[in-house]
């Protein structure tokens, strides 16, 4: 097959035409009939000269200058007042800047600029430059596959494209001397050291460097995803060259430089520009707890690690979340989880970047241990591979070749015979498509293909040592192993090989080495096989598989429905697309999916009245609400258990699984990512069976204690028998943690229920001294409400637009004779912690003709609803100890809640 290139589309012209028609004016020239003699100043005149044709001469700033500000307008983009200039060791350099979407044709935009540029202006040496070894091999590739189409396009120009091999220096001679179009493709790390040999003087080039030959060119540099060349160094290497401009390409800039045209990923989505994108995320219950070792660091003399764990939460759900521990910690107080026991803190070395625990376990940074890696990536594997079985399927009809990419953070688990993930694709895959005979007869000669037929893998850079070619994994072993060349040419060079049904492979598995510069139009699915969350960006994954399928006759698909990407995600598609939004955000791309600002909060500082705490009324109700209680109360363990049962049997209980949930990616037209749910959660792996039976009525008891405050407890006889009355005992046994969970949230919202419905309160004889009250304090609340005579202290703090309105209430109210916002340790002891009330306040009763008749003390409770059944649970119930204990254990108090209108306390 061969690849067709559409030469009309309007959103590359206007690409190519920002960056042409900065030369506007600029009449062109043609080569010089003789090259420029160039000889160093101190070469020994005996030498012969070496010549060079440089590219013409730049028209003046203020011409490029209004040039530049006309493409700017043209496309919505924000006036430069001047030209940019990156200036090292004294060559400086004009950059102008594109950003295109992955997928959109960066490449063949700046070849096709760069005939433009010939055509128009007489520019006719570039040097392509590129951070790696795979964006140089995709460079390459797309020059092979464009040839043909350009020469076409532009009357057969007289063009040359090589790769920079400082074993073949003709090529550099080549470049200086020629009168034709020429492009080099170089890696930064050809030239960006003084130890390279193209700063050497070799015998060949008489005492000059190759370097000067390329300076005397006055090369037009082409930035190939220049974020990666934003060192110093990378930039003095730049300098070095003497280019008479750059031209900067990428979509992910760093820096923004007289930029020219911009088409943001956003408008590429939604101009159907690139594949729609779909997240299957996956989410998995494991009993074994998971660390991971995300940084080492020394404070002071302290060395200190943040970990990545699973920690308790208050709702009895396990989440995974950050804590920072230093020598001596227990991971078990951390998290709140007794099966982090066996990990204490025994050593953390800053210098070898690693934790030991006092259980033998090392982790270094960036390791993980404790999750059941093999499960998850057993899931994602089986899903990608039917995935991918279901799609070819579908589009094998319209000359499709569907291939799946499958993104590793270690090499070992793929090129080693028994690598787990090797092995695990190996299995799967045949499993698989043993359900599908037939098409693996149509599509590979045989209804049960060898996964190595199909599978391939690249995980080297090319390098040439001693004039050999050797492959280099990551960690540091070397091979010359035929099938790894064959799987270089074929995934680096053989674009159109690749895409052909003729060609068996399907699945290619690689790690960072193509997060930029490589990608296919047929990638339909992309897996992550990460140890961790992936350290690549999202944008880096899904550019590898967003641009537009291409058929059998290299022509491209434009219908929707076709171009889908699929994302296996080894996280749960929420927090997948969170971090897809969120580097858009850093990006500096519009919309909602940036941060949220934060709630401003009011500072200020509260005085207190201190001869208001003389005043009879204070005192009288300082000394009817000041005394402290405890509550007694008695649980029927049989009510209990019956209610908690039956509760209990209504619930699911699900078995231990990997599940897998599938969202569709679209955009909103203010710019944000919106995730539409194609499925509900469904079971990828059943775990059940996989892991050993802890001690259930522990795993309960621990649970009951550790998300509840105060403690709640019951007797081990009490939790033994629940698991015999339950009809879930099955499920218990297949996944206790899970069961647990549930049992123990019932447990606790029925204890309470029983807990509040008999709770007595009783006096300890103790109390709240007013010397507790602060003279001054500083505020940071959501309102500082300033205020009047009737307040004990001159300003009070609101958390909520109903206590701000509810303060000046009071203090608009006649018969309010004083009044105070209850400071944080003011609290009544209930079954579910701490409870503190809003206000106190001492009010007059009138009659109907205002006549005073009675002073009330009353506790005031403000809520945006007067309605007890409109609260949540937990309120409600705080509430009703609210009330056991003002109303029932104090006297000459009352309580009002919940409350919205100061009008209420005398209702």
């Amino acid at each position: 097959m061969r690849l067709r290139f559409d030469p009309n589309q309007e959103y590359q012209l206007d690409a190519v035409a920002a960056v042409a028609d900065l030369f506007d004016g600029m009449t062109k020239r043609a080569p010089a009939t003789a090259p420029l003699a160039l000889q160093r100043p101190d070469a020994p005149q005996s030498e012969a000269s070496i010549q060079a044709v440089p590219n013409p001469a730049l028209p003046p700033d203020d011409v490029l200058l209004a040039n530049l500000q006309t493409v700017q307008d043209r496309n919505g983009l924000t006036r430069d007042t001047q030209l940019h200039r990156l200036s090292a060791n004294g060559d400086s350099f004009l950059n102008f800047t594109v950003e295109m979407e992955t997928g959109t044709g960066k490449t063949y935009v700046y070849i096709r600029t760069a005939l433009e540029l010939y055509l128009r202006c007489g520019f006719r040496k570039f040097i392509i430059v590129v951070p790696s070894v795979a964006i140089r091999e995709n460079v390459l590739t797309a020059f092979r596959l464009t040839e043909d189409h350009f020469r076409g396009l532009y009357d057969n120009p007289a063009l040359s494209f090589y790769s920079y091999n400082s074993g073949n220096l003709s090529r550099v001679r080549q470049f200086g001397q020629s009168g034709g179009l020429q492009f080099m493709v170089m890696t930064m790390a050809a030239f960006n050291k003084d130890a390279n040999i193209i700063r050497q003087t070799p015998d060949s080039f008489h005492g000059n460097r190759p370097l000067d030959v390329i300076r005397a060119a006055c090369p037009v540099l082409i930035l190939d995803e220049p974020q990666n060349m934003e060192s110093d160094l990378s930039r003095e290497a730049l300098a070095s060259l003497a280019p008479l401009l750059a031209l900067r390409y990428s979509a992910t800039h760093r820096e923004i430089y007289n930029e020219v045209y911009r088409l943001t990923p956003f408008e590429a989505y939604r101009q159907n520009l690139v594949k729609k994108i779909e997240v299957a995320g996956f989410e998995g219950t494991s009993p074994a707890p998971f660390i991971e070792v995300q940084e080492i660091t020394l404070q002071g003399q302290t060395p200190k690690a943040k970990l990545q764990v699973d920690k308790l939460a208050r709702s009895g759900d396990v989440r995974r979340g950050a804590v920072t521990v230093k020598p001596g910690d227990r991971l078990d107080t951390k998290t709140g989880r007794d099966a982090y026991s066996p990990y204490y803190v025994e050593e953390i070395d800053p210098f070898a970047k690693r934790v030991r625990f006092r259980n033998g376990e090392e982790l270094s940074e960036g390791e993980s241990a404790g999750e059941d890696q093999d499960a998850m990536w057993e899931a994602q594997i089986r899903y990608t591979i039917e995935e991918h079985f279901l799609k070819q399927r579908r589009l094998r009809a319209q000359g499709l070749k569907v291939l799946s990419l499958f993104f590793i953070d270690r090499v070992a688990n793929y090129v080693e015979e028994d690598g787990a993930i090797r092995v695990l694709f190996d299995r799967c895959f045949r499993e698989v498509a043993a359900q599908y005979p037939a098409e693996c007869e149509e599509w590979w000669g045989t209804s049960q293909p060898d996964p190595e037929t199909v599978r391939a893998g690249y995980f080297a850079q090319r390098s040439t040592r001693e004039g050999a070619t050797v492959f280099e994994d990551t960690s540091g072993r070397e091979t010359d192993a035929k099938h790894e060349k064959a799987a270089y040419d074929l995934i680096m060079r053989d674009k159109e090989g690749l895409l052909s049904f003729e060609q068996p492979v399907a699945f290619i598995f690689s790690h960072s080495a193509l997060r930029e510069g490589w990608d296919s139009p047929n990638v339909f699915q992309i897996c992550t096989l990460n140890q961790t969350a992936s350290t690549m960006k999202k944008r880096q994954e899904i550019g590898r598989g967003v641009r537009l399928a291409v058929d059998q006759g290299g022509e491209r698909m434009r219908e929707e429905a076709v171009n889908v990407l699929t994302v296996a995600a080894n996280q749960s598609y929420a927090v997948y697309v969170a971090a897809l939004q969120s580097e858009f955000a850093e990006a500096g791309y519009g919309g909602p999916q940036q941060p949220p600002v934060r709630s401003v909060r009011e500072k200020g500082t509260m005085r207190l009245r201190k001869e208001y705490l003389l005043e009879p009324e204070f005192e009288v109700l300082w000394q009817r609400i000041s005394e402290k209680t405890r509550y007694r109360v008695e649980v029927d363990s049989d009510v209990l258990l019956e209610a908690v049962v039956a509760d209990l049997d209504r619930e699911t209980i699900p078995a231990p699984a990997i599940t897998v949930q599938k969202v569709r990616l679209s955009v909103t037209d203010d710019d944000a990512l919106l995730a539409l749910i194609i499925t509900g959660a469904k079971t990828a792996l059943d775990l059940a069976g996989r892991y050993p039976l802890p001690n259930l009525v522990t795993v309960m008891e621990d649970l009951l204690a550790q998300t509840s405050n105060p403690p709640m407890r019951l007797s081990r006889q009490t939790l033994l028998e629940l698991y015999r009355r339950t009809q879930h005992k099955a499920a218990a046994v297949a996944n206790p943690p899970e069961f647990a969970k549930v049992a123990v949230r019932i447990i606790k919202r029925k204890l309470i229920e029983q807990l509040v419905d008999g709770i007595r309160y009783h006096k300890t004889g103790d109390w709240y001294g007013m010397e507790l009250f602060d003279e001054e304090k500083d505020l940071f609340a959501k309102h500082v409400v300033k205020a009047g005579d009737r307040s004990l202290y001159d300003h009070v703090p609101c958390d909520s637009d109903v206590e701000r309105d509810f303060a000046k209430g009071l203090d608009a109210d006649d018969r309010v004779q004083l009044f105070v916002k209850l400071p944080s340790w003011f609290k009544v002891l209930t079954p579910l912690g701490e409870y503190n009330p809003d206000w106190a306040v001492v009010a007059m009763d009138t009659d109907a003709h205002g006549q005073e008749t009675e002073r009330l003390y009353l506790v005031a409770e403000t809520k945006g609803t007067e309605e007890v059944a409109a609260l949540r649970p937990e309120e409600q119930q705080k509430i009703a100890c609210g009330r056991a204990h003002f109303e029932g254990a104090l006297e000459g108090v009352g309580f009002k809640a919940p409350i919205t209108d100061p009008a209420g306390l005398w209702g």
